[in-house]
Protein backbone atom coordinates (compact mmCIF):
# COMPACT_ATOMS: atom_id res chain seq x y z
CA UNK A 1 0.00 0.00 0.00
CA UNK A 2 3.00 2.25 0.12
CA UNK A 3 3.10 4.96 -2.48
CA UNK A 4 6.85 4.75 -2.69
CA UNK A 5 7.52 3.15 -6.09
CA UNK A 6 10.37 1.10 -4.65
CA UNK A 7 8.00 -0.60 -2.19
CA UNK A 8 4.84 -1.07 -4.26
CA UNK A 9 5.52 -4.66 -5.33
CA UNK A 10 6.67 -5.74 -1.88
CA UNK A 11 3.67 -4.13 -0.23
CA UNK A 12 1.32 -5.67 -2.77
CA UNK A 13 2.79 -9.13 -2.14
CA UNK A 14 2.48 -8.66 1.63
CA UNK A 15 -1.19 -7.76 1.24
CA UNK A 16 -1.79 -10.73 -1.05
CA UNK A 17 -0.20 -13.06 1.49
CA UNK A 18 -2.44 -11.63 4.22
CA UNK A 19 -5.50 -12.02 2.02
CA UNK A 20 -4.62 -15.62 1.12
CA UNK A 21 -4.27 -16.40 4.82
CA UNK A 22 -7.69 -14.86 5.51
CA UNK A 23 -9.25 -16.77 2.61
CA UNK A 24 -7.69 -19.95 3.97
CA UNK A 25 -9.18 -19.25 7.38
CA UNK A 26 -12.62 -18.68 5.86
CA UNK A 27 -12.36 -21.88 3.82
CA UNK A 28 -11.46 -23.61 7.05
CA UNK A 29 -14.63 -22.23 8.65
CA UNK A 30 -16.64 -23.46 5.67
CA UNK A 31 -15.17 -26.96 6.05
CA UNK A 32 -15.75 -26.93 9.78
CA UNK A 33 -19.40 -25.95 9.34
CA UNK A 34 -19.86 -28.73 6.79
CA UNK A 35 -18.08 -31.17 9.12
CA UNK A 36 -18.71 -32.26 12.65
CA UNK A 37 -16.78 -29.62 14.60
CA UNK A 38 -17.56 -28.21 18.00
CA UNK A 39 -19.11 -24.74 17.99
CA UNK A 40 -16.21 -23.39 20.07
CA UNK A 41 -13.68 -24.58 17.46
CA UNK A 42 -15.66 -22.92 14.67
CA UNK A 43 -15.97 -19.70 16.65
CA UNK A 44 -12.23 -19.65 17.34
CA UNK A 45 -11.56 -19.83 13.61
CA UNK A 46 -14.13 -17.09 12.92
CA UNK A 47 -12.56 -14.83 15.57
CA UNK A 48 -9.14 -15.43 14.05
CA UNK A 49 -10.36 -14.51 10.56
CA UNK A 50 -12.14 -11.43 11.87
CA UNK A 51 -9.00 -10.32 13.66
CA UNK A 52 -6.95 -10.76 10.48
CA UNK A 53 -9.48 -8.69 8.49
CA UNK A 54 -9.42 -5.98 11.17
CA UNK A 55 -5.63 -5.87 11.05
CA UNK A 56 -5.65 -5.62 7.25
CA UNK A 57 -8.22 -2.81 7.30
CA UNK A 58 -6.21 -0.90 9.88
CA UNK A 59 -3.04 -1.21 7.79
CA UNK A 60 -4.83 0.12 4.72
CA UNK A 61 -6.34 3.03 6.68
CA UNK A 62 -3.00 4.01 8.22
CA UNK A 63 -1.20 3.81 4.89
CA UNK A 64 -3.89 5.96 3.28
CA UNK A 65 -3.69 8.61 5.98
CA UNK A 66 0.11 8.70 6.01
CA UNK A 67 0.67 8.72 2.28
CA UNK A 68 -2.39 10.16 0.58
CA UNK A 69 -3.42 12.86 3.02
CA UNK A 70 0.08 13.61 4.26
CA UNK A 71 1.21 14.25 0.70
CA UNK A 72 -1.80 16.17 -0.64
CA UNK A 73 -0.67 18.96 -2.97
CA UNK A 74 -3.40 21.49 -2.21
CA UNK A 75 -5.74 22.35 0.67
CA UNK A 76 -8.63 21.36 -1.62
CA UNK A 77 -7.11 17.92 -2.20
CA UNK A 78 -6.47 17.52 1.52
CA UNK A 79 -10.14 18.30 2.28
CA UNK A 80 -11.28 15.70 -0.29
CA UNK A 81 -8.88 13.14 1.12
CA UNK A 82 -10.01 13.83 4.70
CA UNK A 83 -13.64 13.42 3.66
CA UNK A 84 -12.75 10.09 2.05
CA UNK A 85 -10.99 8.92 5.23
CA UNK A 86 -13.94 9.98 7.34
CA UNK A 87 -16.24 7.91 5.14
CA UNK A 88 -13.86 4.93 5.35
CA UNK A 89 -13.70 5.20 9.16
CA UNK A 90 -17.48 5.38 9.48
CA UNK A 91 -17.82 2.22 7.42
CA UNK A 92 -15.04 0.53 9.37
CA UNK A 93 -16.62 1.09 12.79
CA UNK A 94 -20.12 0.05 11.76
Amino acid sequence: MSHNPANIEGDRRALQIRLRRIIGQLKGVESMVAGDYECAEVMNQIVSARSALKSLAEKILVEHVEHCIGEADTPEQRRRDLKEVTTMLRRYVE
